[in-house]
């Protein structure tokens, strides 16, 4: 049997390619770019001789890493990256055995993993935040389209006053170029690891010294290297200083809880008894092993979980920045699997999301529907807020209160039944004619959208909202 896991119970990321980010595979390849960015940048330092970064960057291909005997180092070493370097050092002396000893200069376990581990942040932010706009492209039409297609606003599970479904989209909306802005803003600022053994560049330096300028050369590496990897130059060394890492957490816990809104929302509105929205039907798409009518909700579903399961392991890498020293025992350990699956959850949510949006099917008619169930009582606010300069305004609620609790009782409409009781107490009837259109008393919900609207062309933009 292979151990290769395919995601059969992580539905929140299965075959979503999330996986692919950030598995051994895509580890490995990132602590191969670091080994060869850090030699490439000695190399043009004068720290190590050109020929040995020519030989380690030749070397540094998956094929020449046993991930196996990675994974068992991890028992003796307590890291991966002892047992890596070992067979990264071998691959080079193979190729030219002067360079061997030139591999991994100056540098300590935790530089290779902690940069390799943010090369896979930054890949997986970058796919997260084209799903995101993604998702915000289908959110933006729907809002636009149906700017001024009223439906029941809900509070508390009730019905409370008609908003648009295009509000309704528009702040759905507004929550992913939350979550698009907070992975970009994170996403820049994912720092290079170079610190040494214990965060004073002591060995980096000590390798520089028979360069002309070795502290300019020291000083200039972190840079180097970071230049080389797309990640920014940090201020200092960040061994003990876990704030990157508690940043993506956030960053996804954040996209997670936006995408979680969306998947809530939509799981209530396809409800049978509702039916306001649906999930594009496809075969096989949604099907019960036992029902044959069933079309559950599939993407929104997917949604739903990632946005509950990544809080509780995002928490981990918080509680891992209270470490001791300048390198943790345990800590920063703590950190790995759980950054790896935060990721992977996060990343499905984003493409799941893009899908769900993007298929989304809206049923103006059936938001109509709804909105006359109440019989009139949806706009009573309204009808309140008329009543109350000639009848005083807790007079006026309390007789829409008899009103509209005689209506749910009789079946019968409030504006026919508040006209007659207005007339009892010597209020023509008549003010009541065209209030109690749903469609009269969004508010400014289109307007809302407008303004929703600018937002996500600036964000598309890559302007700053």
């Amino acid at each position: 049997m292979s151990t290769l896991d395919y995601g059969i119970l992580a539905p929140a990321w299965a075959a979503t390619g999330a996986a692919d980010l950030v598995d051994d595979n895509a580890l490995m390849t990132a602590m191969l770019a670091t080994e060869v960015a850090l030699a490439e940048a000695q190399a043009e330092l004068g720290v190590i001789p050109a020929t040995a970064a020519v030989a380690i960057s030749a070397a540094a291909v998956p094929a020449h890493i046993d991930l196996a005997v990675v994974a068992a180092g991890v028992r003796e070493t307590a890291n991966p990256v002892v047992a890596f370097v070992e067979q990264l050092t071998a691959a080079v002396r193979s190729i030219d055995p002067s360079a061997a000893e030139y591999v991994h200069r100056g540098s300590t376990s935790q530089d290779i993993l902690d940069t390799a581990l943010t090369l896979l942040c930054a890949a997986t932010l970058d796919h997260i935040e084209g799903d995101l706009l993604a998702c915000a492209d289908s959110l933006a039409e729907n809002a636009e389209r149906h700017r001024d297609t009223p439906m029941a606003g809900r509070t508390l599970t009730q019905h409370a006053v008609p908003v648009t479904f295009g509000l309704k989209a528009a702040t759905w909306l507004h929550l992913v170029l939350d979550a698009v802005e907070r992975v970009r803003r994170t996403r820049a600022a994912l720092p290079v690891s170079l610190g040494g053994a214990a965060g004073t560049l002591a060995a980096y330096h000590q390798y520089a010294l028979d360069t002309v300028d070795p502290v300019g050369a020291t000083m200039r590496l972190p840079a180097l290297v970071a230049d080389r990897l797309g990640l920014a130059e940090p201020a200092i060394p960040w061994h003990g200083v876990r704030t990157p890492m508690a940043d993506v957490a956030a960053s996804l816990m954040v996209t997670t809880g936006a995408l979680g809104k969306l998947a809530a929302d939509i799981l209530v509105l396809t409800r049978t008894e509702i039916g306001e929205v649906t999930e594009e039907q496809a075969p096989g798409r949604g099907a019960s092993s036992a029902m044959p009518q069933k079309h559950n909700p599939v993407f929104s579903t997917l949604v739903a979980t990632a946005s509950r399961q990544l809080p509780p392991i995002a928490l981990v890498l918080f509680g891992s920045m209270a470490v001791e020293d300048e390198r943790s025992s345990g800590g920063w350990h703590a950190e790995w699997q759980p950054l790896r699956e935060c990721l992977r959850i996060a990343a499905g949510a984003a493409a799941n999301a893009a899908r769900l949006a993007a298929s989304l099917r809206v049923s103006p008619e059936a938001m109509a529907a709804n909105l006359r169930l109440t019989r009139g009582a949806i706009v009573s606010e309204r009808v309140n807020v008329v009543l109350a300069p000639l009848l005083g305004k807790a007079n006026a609620k309390h007789l829409l209160a008899e009103v509209t609790s005689a209506a749910e009782r009789d079946g019968t409409d409030v504006a026919d039944l508040l006209a007659a009781a207005l007339e009892e107490v010597g209020v023509a009837g008549s003010i009541v004619d065209g209030l109690f259109d749903p469609a009269g008393y969004t508010g400014m919900s289109g307007p809302l959208v407008d303004r929703s609207l600018e937002r996500f062309e600036k964000v598309r933009r890559g302007e700053s909202a």
